[in-house]
C-alpha cells in the first residue's frame, strides 16, 4: 500500500505542475502576439526614417557626424541583449554562444569590447568572461515605449560620440515565427543605410499577412537612382542631425528589444506547452503503473483468501 501511495502523490505533483506550465504557456502567448504587433506597428515609423536617412546619406555633413563616421580607433561596444528568467528554452545560450563565436571570429579580446547588457542573463555571462560591462539594466518592461528606452540608447550613443567605441553590434534573438527564433550579432552603429534596411528587415516576419514588405532599392531604382537629393536645411545642419542620426539609432536599438522580447515570450510559450506535453504523458505512465500495482495487490489478497479457505478444508 505504500507503493501505490507514493505513486498516488506523483501523479498528484505532476498534475499541479502541468496546471502551472499551462498557464504560463497561455501567458506567455499572449505577452509574445503584443511584442509582435507593437514591432510590426512601429514598422511604418522606422521606414519612414530609413527615408529620411535615404535622403540626406549623400551630405558631407552627415556622412562626418560622429554617429555615421567610420574609423578604427576605439573599442568595438557589444549591446547584449537577454531575458531576466530563465524556462525558455534554448532562447538565452544561443544570444550568448552567438556572441562567443562573433568575439572569436573577428579576433577580438576583452580589452578591445565593452559591454551594454539589457537582461540578467548576459550579464551574468559578461561578468564571468571578464569583461568590461559600462552599464546594465534588468526588468526592462515589455511596455516600455520608444521615449523612455532613449534613456538606455543615450548611453550607446555616448561611447560612439566620444570615441570609446568605434562601432556597436546588437546580439539579440531574431523573431522569425513563433516556433522558430535566431541568435544574432548585427551592426548598428556607426548609422547607415544598410543598418537601417537591416532593421526594417528583421521586424518584418516571413510569413503572414505583414509579410510583403517592399524592395527598397528596387523603388530607389524605379525613382531614378539612388543618390541623396540636395536640401536647404534649416535652422542649420548640425542641429538637425544632432537630432536625426541620435533618433535614428534609438530606433536601431529599440527594435532589437522588441524583437528579443517576441522570441523570448515565443519560446517560453513553447517550453512550457512541451514541459505541459511532458507532464501528461508522466501522468499516463503513472497512472498504467498504479493500476498494475493495485491489480497486483489485489490478485494477491485474492489468492491469500482462496488458499486460507482451501487450507480450513
Amino acid at each position: 500500500m505504500a507503493g501505490l501511495k507514493n505513486i498516488k502523490q506523483k501523479i498528484q505533483s505532476v498534475k499541479k505542475t502541468s496546471t502551472v506550465t499551462r498557464a504560463m504557456e497561455a501567458v506567455s502567448a499572449v505577452k509574445m502576439r503584443k511584442a509582435q504587433e507593437r514591432a510590426i506597428a512601429a514598422r511604418p515609423y522606422a521606414r519612414a526614417a530609413l527615408r529620411m536617412l535615404g535622403s540626406v546619406s549623400g551630405s558631407r555633413d552627415a556622412s562626418n557626424h560622429p554617429l555615421t563616421r567610420e574609423r578604427k580607433e576605439g573599442k568595438v561596444g557589444i549591446v547584449m541583449i537577454t531575458s531576466d528568467k530563465g524556462l525558455a528554452g534554448s532562447l538565452n545560450s544561443a544570444v550568448l554562444k552567438k556572441t562567443q563565436e562573433f568575439i572569436s571570429d573577428a579576433g577580438l579580446s576583452a580589452r578591445d569590447l565593452v559591454f551594454i547588457c539589457l537582461g540578467k542573463r548576459g550579464y551574468e555571462f559578461a561578468l564571468r568572461r571578464g569583461y568590461s560591462v559600462v552599464h546594465h539594466h534588468t526588468n526592462i518592461s515589455d511596455g516600455i515605449d520608444e521615449e523612455e528606452f532613449r534613456r538606455i540608447t543615450r548611453q550607446v550613443i555616448d561611447l560612439q560620440e566620444s570615441g570609446v567605441t568605434r562601432e556597436v553590434r546588437v546580439a539579440y534573438t531574431d523573431f522569425r515565427s513563433t516556433f522558430e527564433q535566431e541568435a544574432a550579432v548585427h551592426k548598428i552603429l556607426p548609422v547607415s543605410l544598410h543598418v537601417m534596411e537591416r532593421v526594417i528587415a528583421s521586424i518584418t516576419p516571413e510569413r503572414g499577412k505583414f509579410a510583403d514588405i517592399e524592395n527598397l532599392s528596387a523603388r530607389r531604382t524605379q525613382a531614378g537612382g539612388d543618390g541623396a537629393s540636395a536640401y536647404t536645411i534649416e535652422p542649420d545642419t548640425e542641429e538637425v542631425f544632432k537630432v536625426l542620426i541620435p533618433k535614428l539609432a534609438n530606433i536601431a536599438v529599440f527594435h532589437k528589444l522588441l524583437e528579443s522580447k517576441a522570441s523570448e515570450h515565443s519560446a517560453r510559450m513553447v517550453a512550457m506547452k512541451n514541459a505541459t506535453d511532458k507532464a501528461r504523458e508522466v501522468v499516463r505512465d503513472l497512472t498504467r503503473k498504479f493500476n498494475r500495482v493495485r491489480q497486483a495487490a489485489i490478485t494477491r489478497e485474492v489468492s491469500e483468501i482462496t488458499s486460507g479457505i482451501e487450507a480450513m478444508r
